[in-house]
Formats: structure tokens, C-alpha cells, sequence
């Protein structure tokens, strides 16, 4: 079977790379089918489990036949990599000692591109390294740009490969958003806020500078290639071709934490908070040669609001948890802002996260239990759910389907279930 993925057609019915956070395109959807025949009652088979990855809620990516992390030690932040079988291949530590933050360990999924990973450690630097070997080719230190973030939980930043250009959000006020030269990591340019002071307070809410938990995703809105990025003060729209500002929409952040990553859909950007915010849907429209952005409409957070486990679009329909903490499963139509069902009080507790694949949503709980669903926006037509027997701490590191087998972090254990 042959399908479209991000303009290119694929063969779904071979295995496919994961190879950075949310896939090829950031979509958090993979095209490969024939994935779930075989999954019973008691959920997938477990082919094998892998340790050694160290303390984080980073998710893997998957590419050039190996599996990529990142995790802390005793005596480090690292990356690692391993064979398909979950043999340890190398293991690079990108840190002298392990970030201090609360909630410790790792955040990034290294981003593969031509035999390079890019990752960013929740300490705040931004470090490129060779796949095959783990040896470092450069680093670059967020505090360079006056790198901050917008709390305290560490960056969590996912980078971008964007043509010959990284993306990654220092947060800091010469750079809150800088593309770098993938081979040296010098800059190729930089995008500035204008003085925080003058803005603090807009919307009558006390804004945070600095960088959010949220990573960049592409949008073409308007003819117009530009990052779309959810920092302290709110939503950004910044042009790839030199950094130009070119839109931002504030009402969406909070005091406490900017989390997930933002949906885009030709003209249109979905993007929601947590800790009582809410959620909006976004028109960008062409201004001369910039964009200016208009709200289509406001949820507020009784209606929907997504914490962490980030939000998938679907047929046009948003998927994902909803709440403060509760992660209750939830269906919304995003041209309408109509939800078509949920919060669904679903087996398992704590916050969803989602992965899109054959006709299927993954929901993978705070608590470790992964429910199987048909991607419907009638009802939540559930086909199966299970508890992995190995569970840790909160199980926050989202779901990875490649090559036919779905991957589960938990802390310095990897599971890999074969789907077919």
C-alpha cells in the first residue's frame, strides 16, 4: 500500500524510520499498516527490554537501523545508542554533571539527520554528535544567547533540522529562538522579543520570559516557511529565511508552564496550555510580505485544556488528553471547536499521551497503561488496554511506532513490543 506522508509517497506496508520527536514530519503519525492483527486482549508481545538508558522522560528516535535516547547517570546527562535487538552500542555523555532541576533526568529525543544527532540537555546547551559513534562534533552553550527557562523543570526542547539549519530555542533575550549551521553551530541567525518590562502583564496575566517545554514545528501558512514555537509569553510565528518576528499570540500562556507542542494545518494552528488556561484556533492571513494572526475562537479550561502528552489532528479532529493532571481521553473538532466526545474517564490515570498509526490511537497513561483505540471521532471505541509488567515513576516519555515494533521508555528501561 502506498500513502502520502508530508508531500512524499511512502510504501506503508514496509517499516519506517522515527527519526526525530513526533516523527518524520511532527504529525505524531506513522504511515505503516498491518499493525495491529495480532494484538490481543493482553496487548503486544514484548520482544525485548534494553537498560543503561538512565533517568529521563525523553522519548527514542529511530533511524539508520539504531535507536537513539538520552538520559542521566550518576555522573552525567547522555546519549545513547542502541541495535534493533536492544543491544548498547555507545553511550556519549553531553554534560560534565547531571542538570539539577526538578523532576531530574532527560528530556530531548535526539534528532536524526544524515548520520547526525541533535540534542538539547536539560541543562541548556545544544550539542550535535555522530550516529554511528556518539562522538561529539560541537557544542553550543544556551547561556551564549542569555538561555533561560520560563521555569524551572529544565529544557525540553526537541531541535529542528530544517535544510542546513538547527533550530532550538535558547530563551534568552538576544536569542529566543536561533537557527545554527548543522555542520559548525555557528549562527545563521537570531530572533529577538522586544523588552520583556514593557510587556509584562499583557492580557492582565503575569507572562514568563523564556523558553517553554515545547519544541519547533514548520507551518506554511500564508505561502510564508515559518517556525511555529510556544515560549513563556505564548505562541510565536518567526520566518525560516532570516528570523524575522512575525506574529504572537499571548492568551494561551501561563505562569507555570508552556508545554505542548503546537498542531498546524495549512492557514491554521491549534495550540493549548494546562494549569487552568484553555486552548485556541488560529488563522494565519498574509500582510504584505509578514503574517498577522487572527483568534478563530477561545476554549477555556473547563472545556479543553492539554498539559503534557501533546495533542494529535486526525481527519480534522484534535486527539489528546484533557485537564490539569487528569489526561482524560478527548475528541474535538478543530474547525469548530465542538467536542464530538470525552473527557472520557478511560482505564489508567494521570495524563495521555498519543501516537497515530493504521487507523488506530495509541493512549498511553501516566500510569503506565497503554489503551488501544480506533481513530474515531463519533465515541472512544476502545479495542484493548494492558499494564506493561515493568512501570516506574510516571510514564511520561510518549510512545514510538517504527519498523513494526512500538517502543515505551520507562526511566533506564526501554520495551519493545512487536506489532507485526
Amino acid at each position: 500500500m502506498v500513502a502520502l506522508l508530508s508531500g512524499i509517497l511512502v510504501d506503508s506496508s514496509v517499516g519506517q524510520d522515527w527519526p526525530q520527536w513526533r516523527g518524520a514530519d511532527r504529525q505524531n503519525q506513522s504511515a505503516e499498516t498491518g499493525l495491529f492483527e495480532k494484538w490481543g486482549r493482553s496487548g503486544p508481545v514484548l520482544d525485548w527490554t534494553a537498560e543503561g538508558l538512565g533517568s529521563g522522560y525523553a522519548t527514542v528516535s529511530v533511524a539508520d537501523g539504531k535507536i537513539f535516547t538520552s538520559g542521566n547517570t550518576d555522573s552525567a546527562q547522555q546519549v545513547t545508542a542502541y541495535s534493533l535487538d536492544g543491544t548498547q552500542l555507545w553511550a556519549t555523555p553531553i554534560t560534565d554533571v547531571p542538570p539539577r532541576h526538578p523532576y531530574t533526568g532527560s528530556r530531548t529525543t535526539p534528532t536524526y539527520h544524515n548520520g547526525m544527532l541533535y540534542v538539547v540537555s536539560s541543562g541548556g546547551a545544544v550539542c550535535c554528535l555522530r550516529a554511528d559513534d556518539g562522538k561529539k562534533v560541537w557544542t553550543r552553550d544556551f547561556s551564549e544567547w542569555g538561555g533561560k527557562m520560563m521555569s524551572v523543570w529544565g529544557f525540553s526542547e526537541s531541535p529542528l533540522v530544517d535544510g542546513d539549519n538547527l533550530i532550538c530555542t535558547p530563551g534568552g533575550p538576544t536569542g529566543m529562538v536561533v537557527a545554527l549551521n548543522l555542520k559548525t553551530g555557528k549562527d545563521v541567525w537570531t530572533c529577538k522579543l522586544p523588552n520583556y518590562d514593557e510587556e509584562f502583564g499583557v492580557n492582565g496575566k503575569s507572562l514568563m520570559d523564556g523558553a517553554g517545554y515545547s519544541s519547533v514545528v514548520v507551518s506554511e501558512a500564508c505561502g510564508v516557511r515559518q517556525y511555529v514555537q510556544l515560549v513563556g509569553r505564548g505562541l510565536l510565528g518567526i520566518r525560516a529565511s532570516d528570523g524575522e518576528l512575525l506574529w504572537r499570540y499571548s492568551k494561551v500562556a501561563n505562569g507555570t508552564a508552556n508545554i505542548p507542542t503546537p498542531v498546524t494545518d495549512g492557514d491554521y494552528v491549534f495550540t493549548s496550555t494546562a494549569y487552568n488556561t484553555g486552548a485556541a484556533l488560529l488563522k494565519l492571513v498574509a500582510n504584505g510580505d509578514g503574517v498577522d494572526v487572527e483568534e478563530v475562537y477561545w476554549l477555556d479550561s473547563k472545556t479543553f485544556q492539554n498539559k503534557l502528552g501533546g495533542m494529535t489532528l486526525v481527519d480534522g479532529h484534535i486527539y489528546c488528553g484533557h485537564g490539569n493532571g487528569s489526561g482524560l481521553p478527548i475528541c474535538l473538532e478543530m474547525k469548530t471547536g465542538k467536542v464530538k466526545w470525552g473527557p472520557e474517564r478511560a482505564k489508567g490515570k494521570g495524563e495521555s499521551s498519543v501516537i497515530v498509526a493504521d487507523g488506530h490511537i495509541i493512549w498511553r497513561r501516566q500510569d503506565g497503561t497503554v489503551i488501544l483505540t480506533k481513530v474515531n471521532s463519533e465515541k472512544m471505541e476502545v479495542v484493548s488496554s494492558f499494564k506493561p509488567e515493568f512501570q516506574e515513576d510516571n510514564s511520561w516519555a510518549q510512545p514510538v511506532i517504527s519498523n513494526g515494533v512500538m517502543y515505551l521508555r520507562e526511566q533506564d528501561k526501554l520495551m519493545a513490543f512487536k506489532l507485526k
